[in-house]
């Protein structure tokens, strides 16, 4: 990435970093929480999935909202809310208050995927797609990185309730510059014109059959006839399992079973995930440069999504390690390969959808196909733990997605969401 649309990467990335570094505030403070309120394995398995409850149900209606209103309107709205709603959770007093808060919680954070999908189509070339969203992503993979650590250590030094107020507060500093810097890139000030003409002439797919496409915009209804849809929503659901098992479980796992404090749980989960950055943007400029000579409206990037999932299938690995070295490499290696699945996901999606007015709302039904899985994970880690007291089941159960999803986007993706207009013969599907 070059040139002054590169700001636009670091907004997405600091984006998906607050959004998850909020996420996982809750993981980080479970054990006092737990304390505290005297809840089970059981009881914080339904308390870290209910922000996905909320999330799930808005998102839909947010991927309209931002098509209909714009990203810049919408992404203020949503993390106004997110982060108040973080900073508020440390003034809870009881488990509905807890419940509360996470629930507003997810409802803010719905606009932030559609946000960031719509966004790199409206500003990045389709041919720096790839890397671009990987860095969008990696976002994700950074806030538990930091997160780990300075939670981590603010709860053992303060408490609990503090660590929500800063993760909190975050939010409102990205809030002011978004504001105050973003637009679409027909009418922000500070981009040059050859750039903006470059932005403008590449953003969109060039795909098979182009030609015959309606120029409106096709409606959800009628993507959803494609099978492409269906396939990349059920891709990011096998792959989001693992994602959210790791967000929710993994401190308390590595404490429950491998010993370690709060402030060195913070330290070895930071690890891994700082790997998955670095890695997730590699892996996605690899892909660009996979399609560039057969092109990013071939759909061949369904091939790199595969094989990522395979390599997140590591995972499986989990029950078989004692050291904790090796243990560090495998996770490592699973969150590589998950952060670089969803990456490469959602850019296949953009790849594949021809009409970049339909963007955000097929985002949307994307990451709801992620998060009907996501907010599975933590529930079912629960009673897996509950039931087996070990957490043995659980990561084999992640791995066992992965693998299916690999067949998954092989077998669905295979055509581009092409709707045809009433001469081509309407609602045929390429």
């Amino acid at each position: 990435m070059s040139y002054r649309r590169g700001w636009i990467a670091v907004f997405l990335f600091t984006l998906s970093m607050i959004n998850y570094m909020d996420r996982i505030a809750l993981s980080i403070a479970a054990t006092p929480i737990a304390r505290e309120f005297k809840l089970s394995a059981v009881g914080m398995g339904y308390l870290f999935s209910s922000f996905i409850w909320s999330y799930a149900i808005f998102l839909l209606p947010m991927g309209f909202l931002i098509d209909r209103f714009g990203t810049k309107k919408m992404a203020g709205v949503g993390i106004f809310i997110w982060s108040a709603a973080t900073a508020l959770t440390g003034a809870a007093n009881s488990f509905g208050a807890l419940l509360m808060a996470r629930l507003v919680m997810g409802g803010g954070e719905s606009v932030s995927n559609p946000v960031g999908a719509k966004v790199i189509r409206q500003w990045i070339p389709a041919n720096e797609r790839g890397t671009v969203t990987s860095m969008f992503n990696s976002g994700s993979y950074a806030g538990p990185a930091i997160c780990s650590v300075i939670l981590g250590s603010l709860v053992a030094l303060y408490g609990w309730r503090m660590s929500f107020v800063v993760a909190g507060g975050i939010g409102f500093v990205w809030l002011a510059a978004w504001l105050l810097f973003f637009n679409a890139p027909e009418k922000t000030k500070w981009l040059k014109a050859d750039e903006r003409d470059k932005i403008i002439r590449e953003r969109d797919t060039k795909t098979a059959g182009t030609a015959a496409i309606s120029p409106d915009s096709s409606g959800l209804l009628s993507l959803m006839r494609t099978p492409t849809l269906w396939g990349l929503a059920i891709t990011q659901g096998c792959n989001v399992y693992t994602q959210y098992l790791f967000l929710t479980w993994l401190p308390s796992y590595l404490q429950a079973s491998r010993g370690l404090s709060i402030s060195h749980t913070g330290l070895f989960s930071a690890v891994p995930y700082a790997a998955a950055v670095i890695l997730c943007i590699f892996v996605g400029r690899l892909s660009d440069t996979y399609l560039k000579k057969c092109g990013v409206g071939s759909g061949r990037r369904r091939n790199a999504v595969a094989l990522t999932m395979l390599a997140g299938a590591a995972i499986l690995t989990v029950p078989f390690v004692s050291n904790l070295t090796v243990l560090l490499v495998v996770f490592s290696i699973t969150l590589t390969g998950i952060a670089s699945t969803t990456s490469l996901n959602f850019a296949l999606l953009n790849d594949l959808l021809p009409n970049s007015r339909d963007v955000a709302k097929a985002m949307a039904f994307v990451v709801i196909g992620g998060n009907i899985f996501g907010m599975i994970a933590p529930i079912a880690t629960g009673y897996v733990v509950s039931a087996t007291g070990s957490y043995d089941w659980a990561f084999g159960i992640a791995g066992l997605l992965l693998l299916a999803g690999a067949i998954v986007v092989l077998t669905m993706t295979r055509s581009p969401m092409t709707i045809r207009s009433h001469s081509a013969g309407a609602g045929a599907t390429v």
